[in-house]
């Protein structure tokens, strides 16, 4: 009995789901904790839509977007030779845009915490707009940001319906842990769901406790 396919697979989706969701968020979040646009609104709906959104809906129309038979489907295949659907660069898209608000809302809460004033002082010293964002909010919005980094990586951890629809059951290529549990109680294999649900459910709540002890901290030292 081997784990180490679904799990090495979870890992590195996470892992690049991350990495990718922190890059793209982060002017995201910095648009959003500044901006006075009318379509600010709009924004925010669009980047928390996948908190209330049902996972299979969300899954069904990416596959549908994702399709080879669609522009962005049909521009993959000739890009790399083969599909985006049932892979794991289906996979990794499908998760950013249900992670997507796991990583923008901490890090836009962690922008507006720095405040303008701060910027404002850096800027009379002269610090060019990329100083001030370098050596002004992200140290003090460093919190935020590993509160992002860790709460995208454990959702995509524990995706189920969107990689399902996006990313099918396939051996080695998107079989994820969450996907294994559902095969293996699908086959009556209780002792590899129970396994498999409790280093998840032993891994979330760490997760959470991180998060938490985060804030608590932040709450203390005023960040």
């Amino acid at each position: 009995m081997s784990f180490s396919g679904p799990i090495l697979l979870t890992l590195q989706l996470a892992g690049v789901t991350m990495v990718l969701l922190l890059l793209i968020g982060m002017p995201i979040a910095w648009w959003l904790a500044h901006t006075k646009s009318r379509l600010r609104p709009i924004v925010e709906a669009v980047t928390a839509l996948p908190l209330v959104l049902p996972p299979t809906v969300l899954g069904f129309y990416l596959l549908i977007l994702m399709s080879p038979n669609t522009p962005i489907g049909a521009f993959w295949v000739r890009l790399t030779g083969e599909q985006l659907t049932f892979s794991f660069s289906g996979l990794v898209v499908a998760s950013l845009f249900y992670s997507l608000p796991f990583a923008v809302q901490p890090m836009q809460a962690a922008f507006q915490g720095v405040g303008r004033g701060m910027m404002e002082a850096a800027a009379t010293l002269g610090a060019s707009r990329w100083d001030q964002f370098r050596s002004v909010v992200l140290p003090l919005s460093r919190r935020g940001i590993l509160a992002a980094a860790v709460l995208s990586f454990a959702h995509t951890v524990g995706e189920f319906g969107v990689v399902l629809m996006v990313g099918g059951n396939i051996p080695d290529r998107t079989r994820v842990i969450s996907i294994e549990i559902y095969s293996a109680v699908e086959t009556l294999d209780y002792q590899t769901a129970h396994i498999l649900s409790g280093g998840l459910l032993v891994f979330s709540f760490v997760v959470l406790v991180l998060v938490y002890l985060l804030n608590q901290r932040g709450l203390r030292a005023g960040v």
